[in-house]
């Protein structure tokens, strides 16, 4: 074997750091899984209800929601519940047509016995918290309901969720997302299943093992009170959400996750709404984790429970690692053929490490969460070496975000692109330029080059003939083109589309 030097030292102790703190939270999924199946059994049930109903304040945030804002409206008036008990509010901030499509929708329910309530702002101070804050100064329920634009309440789900507020110690009750565009891309697919793993795995085990677990923005209901104790909605964040909740269960207040109660929503059809749904997510996480971590530390809390807040808000860091796990790959091949030579015991450790990091916690994580919902794991089985990819291949988007959460100043709530999509047939190319579609083009270049970069590893462990990992590799490979290749093409769909509304209204003036 070659004389190694102290930079290939240093290169090959960073290069395991990495792998043991991607693995670290590896085991934590693991421990999801296993706490899920230990307490199954503490799964919520009701103990009692309400001899008299309370007073409930459904929320609807939105802004610039055109293709979407009707049909929330429409579906919160189809809630079954007293309607001398029930308020909507609908908590517009929008700056287009979007203004008079919920404004006519409300009037409409009005002149059907609805008490809808339509709050339009003229700034979006505090974006959706402050929507929300605001929303919440003339609300009259005891409980508030919140539904983004893109969901569609079921009409039984009040009836589902508000008797577990009988239990004045209960503060939140959530309730499961559903998809109704599951099935109508790979994209839209491998969200599901990313999804259903955050849902039936996570949430149920955070909540019935009693550890802290968070309120999705969404599908949830509130008591009023809590959010008053634990501080109010407070903008500091991208993700009010997750900083609410763990200040709410800081407080005391007990959180209830109902894994068999769903209500449907849209799943972003496009590679630049998915990155700008995960840029958001992933910034606001690493900005709750410096608000919140340190406090909930120094805290007397149970270890259990801070372990698990530890890697539940800095679950963003694994995106660094990974990229850094990425750009380190071919300089370790390089070691692993022409230093480490015949040395089977430092090959195995490097490829193990791959596989072991990129296949098995992943994928015990989603497939088990597909079981539970489908009873089976046979359809989604085929979906998760393409999952794994798609993770490789948001990797510069997500660690970006956290990185600017981390350490770059507050920035804009950017809304996640809505396409008013019912099912698998339909499509959004057509909307695609009256939504934002940030494509950040020096990124999507880095992805392209990062897609290059890993294709020449895999001709590289090709020639080299190193099989064990190269399936993983040609995975990222895979990933990054992928996910930069859409990300260009929902860029020329959005153009092409402005381009084909522009001209129209010309013809139409020359004839």
């Amino acid at each position: 074997m070659t004389q190694l030097s102290p930079w290939h030292y240093a290169l090959m102790v960073t290069h395991f750091a990495v792998c043991i703190a991607l693995a670290a939270y590896g085991v934590h999924r693991y421990q999801l899984v296993y706490l899920y199946y230990k307490y199954r059994r503490n799964m919520a049930q009701k103990r009692a209800c309400f001899l008299r109903k309370p007073t409930v304040t459904v929320q609807l945030p939105m802004f610039n929601e055109q293709f979407v804002a009707r049909r929330v409206i429409e579906a919160a008036c189809r809630i079954e519940y007293p309607r001398d008990l029930l308020e909507i509010q609908v908590l517009d901030d929008s700056t287009d047509e979007t203004i008079d499509i919920a404004r006519q929708a409300c009037d409409e329910m009005r002149a059907k016995g609805h008490n809808v309530v339509f709050i339009h702002r003229d700034n979006r101070e505090g974006f959706k918290a402050g929507a929300l804050e605001h929303g919440l100064k003339t609300a009259t329920g005891e409980f508030i309901l919140i539904f983004d634009a893109d969901f569609i309440p079921p009409p039984a789900i009040l009836n589902h969720l508000v008797d577990h507020f009988v239990d004045p110690q209960v503060g939140m009750v959530q309730a499961r997302w559903e998809h109704i565009n599951r099935d109508q891309s790979l994209l839209t697919k491998s969200q599901a299943i990313l999804l259903d793993g955050h849902f039936v795995i996570e949430h149920a085990a955070r909540n019935w093992s009693g550890r802290f677990m968070s309120f999705n923005g969404t599908a949830g209901m509130w008591r009023k009170t809590c959010i008053a104790d634990a501080g109010g909605w407070q903008h500091d964040t991208l993700t009010e959400d997750l900083d609410l909740s763990y200040r709410a269960q800081l407080k005391g207040w007990k959180f209830v996750y109902l894994q068999e109660v769903t209500s449907p929503a849209e799943l972003p059809p496009e590679m630049n709404a998915f990155k700008s749904q995960q840029h958001r997510w992933a910034k606001g996480g690493a900005q709750t984790c410096r608000k919140l971590l340190p406090m909930i530390l120094r805290s007397r809390l149970p270890w259990r429970i801070k372990t698990e807040a530890f890697f539940h808000l800095t679950g963003c860091v694994s995106y660094f690692l990974i990229m850094l796990l990425t750009v380190m790959l071919m300089p370790m091949l390089v070691l692993k053929t022409h230093l480490l030579g015949g040395n089977m015991t430092l090959r195995v450790l490097f490829d193990g490490s791959l596989i072991l990091i990129a296949t098995f916690s992943a994928s015990s994580f989603y497939v088990c969460g597909q079981r539970e919902i489908f009873r089976t794991w046979s359809d989604s089985l085929k979906y998760l070496p393409f999952l794994m990819a798609l993770g490789a291949g948001v990797s510069i988007n997500n660690a970006r975000a956290a990185f600017e959460g981390f350490f770059g100043k507050n920035s804009e709530f950017v809304r996640t692109p809505k396409f008013g999509m019912a099912g698998a047939n339909q499509n959004w190319q057509g909307k695609a330029h009256k939504n934002r579609l940030d494509a950040k083009r020096v990124q999507a270049w880095c992805e392209l080059f990062m897609a290059f970069y890993m294709a020449g590893c895999v001709a590289y462990t090709v020639q080299e003939k190193m099989w064990l990992g190269l399936f993983f590799m040609c995975l990222f490979t895979v990933g990054y083109f992928y996910v930069a290749m859409l990300t260009f093409y929902g860029r020329y769909q959005a153009s092409r589309a402005m381009n084909v509304e522009t001209v129209r209204p010309a013809c139409a003036k020359a004839s």
